[in-house]
């Protein structure tokens, strides 16, 4: 199964990636991150993906006319800023909208910062300093029935994850052992101000069917990249990439902090190095917001944002979606 459509004309010239879907006020916004032509050479460590702004995107119905709302946040308005704005999020809370963002600072280490704005469309104003302890890449939020907000994070190779233990950087950092336990997102509850952690994060471990955590040689299975958190049915819902084997899977588990339990693919390979989602709830309907690479012939670091609706069995797993392949 796979009816996805692309968000924008594929023969603008204009390539969105990354796309983080909120409904906020009965309309839907995305925030993707935008690629553009660097003229930097690919590699492992993702520095051809030299994203120097964001922009939003917004849709009164999923197959209506889409708006962008122009640059909300760049680069050089950012007092801490090195290069590279990668993956964002944005969360609500009291009529104040933040956003969440990946961005490595003048020492070439990537943190999260936060920028906040009166409306959902921006304009968005960053904070002086990245949030106290972040590293890594690729924030989501989760607002909890409770009204606790909880974020998560963290990506291998370009991430860095591999460069950190217990949140401590390491002097030589290096991913585990095949056959040791896979490195873990992490996940922290905010603070009530939306600004910082309010505590240490922790690792959101995946485990087999056997209650084992998934291993780092299983690179089908183990988490790479691109946490999202969403809650169906009371339970808690992470899905992420696999990253160099380009899946994206989910994993189920009854709090926000886990474990989780692995479940299965939510999408399988697209044309592109690897995928980056959000999954979301509009009008009854719940849709994965995704990219790839097909309007750009190909080019990793030119990629499309698309939308398929996702559907789930009646044990609450979820339909796997066949990725476009041409």
């Amino acid at each position: 199964m796979n009816n996805a459509t692309y968000l924008l004309d594929k023969n603008s010239g204009v390539y969105m990636a990354d796309p983080s879907a909120r409904v906020f006020g009965g309309k839907l916004y995305i925030y993707p991150s935008h690629d553009r032509e660097a003229g930097i050479p690919e590699n492992d460590n993702g520095d051809h993906f030299d994203m120097q702004d964001y922009h939003v995107f917004s849709l009164d119905d999923i197959d209506g006319p889409i708006v962008d709302h122009g640059v909300i946040l760049d680069v050089q308005t950012i007092p801490w800023s090195g290069r590279q704005l990668w993956d964002s999020d944005v969360a609500e809370k009291d009529g104040r909208y933040y956003l969440y963002f990946s961005l490595k600072d003048k020492n070439d280490v990537f943190h999260i910062g936060v920028a906040v704005a009166d409306k959902p469309e921006g304009p968005f104003k960053p904070q002086p300093a990245p949030i106290k302890g972040s590293y890594s890449i690729d924030p989501c939020v989760l607002k909890d029935d409770d009204g606790l907000y909880y974020i998560y994070f963290g990506g291998l190779w370009g991430g860095q994850l591999q460069r950190y233990r217990n949140n401590k950087a390491q002097e030589c950092g290096a991913e585990p052992a095949v056959n040791e336990p896979a490195l873990c997102a992490k996940a922290a509850k905010l603070s009530a101000g939306m600004l910082e952690f309010a505590e240490e994060p922790r690792d959101l471990v995946i485990v087999d069917e056997n209650g084992q955590p998934l291993k780092a040689g299983d690179e089908d299975r183990r988490f790479f990249e691109a946490s999202w958190m969403h809650k169906y049915k009371g339970k808690y819902y992470f899905s992420y990439s696999t990253g160099n084997t380009h899946y994206l899977c989910y994993a189920i588990g009854d709090n926000p902090y886990g474990p989780f339990t692995y479940k299965g693919v939510l999408l399988t390979p697209v044309v592109g190095w690897t995928t980056h989602h959000s999954i979301v709830e509009f009008k009854g309907k719940w849709y994965l917001f995704h990219h790839d690479s097909v309007p750009s012939g190909g080019k990793t670091w030119l990629r499309s944002m698309k939308v398929v609706e996702l559907k789930y069995n009646p044990d609450g797993t979820i339909q796997t979606i066949q990725g476009q392949q041409e």
